[in-house]
């Protein structure tokens, strides 16, 4: 075997203890300044060395308030007759559909032009049909190789409608024995391509957008990489509009938006930085987790809003405070 082979398999063991300690840890140990740090540092180290791959899991209803916060900006601003969204790495359209209820529940008077992207035209093919398996994995048949349901329970860890009522299932789908459809009315208004985030084509052919929505597939990527396609994504959204980023590296993030000048909308953002707990509760073991919100950071405004409008206003206080500080460093 060779020496960097040794000293991989050095580091993936050493990195399996910590995670291991980490997990046996009581809650009230890690809430207290040891269990913090040790949070943090090993955070660092499981993003040091990780293989990162882009996943389908999804949810509909997936985050409630993120969904909270889109109905309101599209409420509160005047967008004519139409409004143009971009949904950037749609996956298996769940959040697409749950996005579009939202909207079209609070606005049935407005043109919505969707435009859902995935780089998989599999995955594109498959949200587009908007059918999916109604079976809990726990009550999955032996044979799973049948499409939709094999498709329908990709990468998931928890049944795709958990986070629904069963109101909101009777309202959105159409069920068809096992099946869910959703309603013909919700699938209206949207086009689905198979196309790359970090395209500058993608821009071009599309157009400025009064909203982009490009969450949880960046932590995917290497920073460079993600810090890249996020500089690409905000040239999508037309000065003024709005720009859904979570599910990626916080520290890219927070650097992208003070490099850019992005303004971070302040409503609800506790409510949507915690509002998936799949994703929080990976923190500090998995690359994709996010970390607690810390108002006591200088830059906490900026560093975990998860949504932001770019251009269109003054720099604002979060923005040269956190500009501040990130000099300082």
């Amino acid at each position: 075997m060779t020496t960097s082979r040794l000293q991989q398999k050095g580091w993936d063991f050493y990195l399996s203890q910590a995670r291991r300690v980490w997990n046996h840890l009581p809650a009230s140990v890690r809430a207290l300044p040891f269990g913090r740090k040790y949070a943090r540092y090993l955070d660092r180290m499981v993003r040091l060395d990780v293989d990162r791959k882009q996943a389908v899991a999804t949810f509909f209803m997936r985050n409630r308030p993120e969904l909270e916060l889109l109905d309101s900006l599209v409420g509160r601003k005047s967008y004519g007759s139409c409004l143009n969204i971009t949904i950037l790495a749609c996956s298996k359209g769940a959040e697409v559909y749950s996005m579009v209820w939202g909207i079209r529940s609070k606005r049935p008077d407005l043109q919505l032009k969707i435009t859902a992207v995935d780089i998989s035209q599999e995955i594109v093919n498959f949200a587009a049909r908007g059918i999916y398996s109604a079976e809990r994995p726990e009550e999955t048949s032996a044979d799973r190789s049948e499409g939709v349901q094999q498709t329908t329970d990709k990468d998931q860890n928890a049944w795709i409608f958990e986070r629904m009522s069963n109101a909101e299932i009777g309202a959105m789908f159409e069920m068809e024995g096992n099946r869910a459809r959703i309603q013909s009315y919700l699938k209206q208004g949207i086009t689905w391509i198979c196309g790359d985030a970090g395209s500058s084509h993608l821009k071009e052919t599309l157009g400025p957008q009064d909203i982009v929505v490009a969450n949880r597939f960046l932590c995917h990527m290497q920073p460079e990489e993600a810090k890249a396609c996020l500089h690409n994504i905000g040239g999508m959204v037309k000065s003024g509009g709005y720009l859904f980023v979570a599910g990626i590296d916080l520290d890219v993030r927070s650097s992208v938006a003070l490099e850019m000048g992005w303004h971070p909308v302040p409503d609800l953002m506790r409510e949507i930085h915690d509002g998936d707990q799949s994703i929080r509760r990976g923190w500090p073991v998995e690359y994709w987790g996010l970390e607690p919100l810390d108002d006591s950071r200088r830059d906490w405004q900026i560093r975990y809003a998860s949504v932001f409008q770019i251009g269109g206003q003054e720099p604002t206080i979060a923005i040269e405070s956190a500009a501040a500080e990130h000099v300082g460093k």
